[in-house]
């Protein structure tokens, strides 16, 4: 029993840090319908082998240099990467710095939200 318990602990905080990585669920297809910008944080040739039509490519590298020109977009932002984990650190840098962000993991993901739209 205590072998569970001391599983169900565990299992229970990486759960949390899975929530903080990638956000609490939000409907990321309303606010892109609230018009919500997609970054692509993976750099410019991951971005020019495929990405989110009309989405705007900021490597996550140069993502705390663009803040001044993010902030004056006004806009909720969405990332996106290859997997999420980039995208992440880019809301954390964004969140950060007063601008509203959300994770969508993926590119493939983030595309499919617009293409629904």
């Amino acid at each position: 029993m205590v072998l569970f318990a001391t599983f169900a602990l565990k299992l229970y905080e990486m759960l949390g840090l899975l929530k903080k990585l990638f956000g609490p669920k939000v409907d990321l297809k309303q606010k892109l319908q609230e018009g919500a910008i997609i970054v692509d944080v993976r750099s410019s040739g991951e971005f020019a082998g495929g990405h989110v039509k009309g989405s705007k490519n900021i490597p996550l590298g140069s993502i705390s240099s663009k803040i001044k020109t993010i902030q004056k977009w006004n806009k909720p932002v969405i990332t996106c990467c290859a997997s999420g984990m980039r995208s992440g650190n880019a809301v954390r840098i964004l969140k950060s710095n007063g601008i509203e962000a959300y994770n969508a993991g993926p590119w493939q993901k983030a595309d499919r939200l617009k293409s629904s739209n």
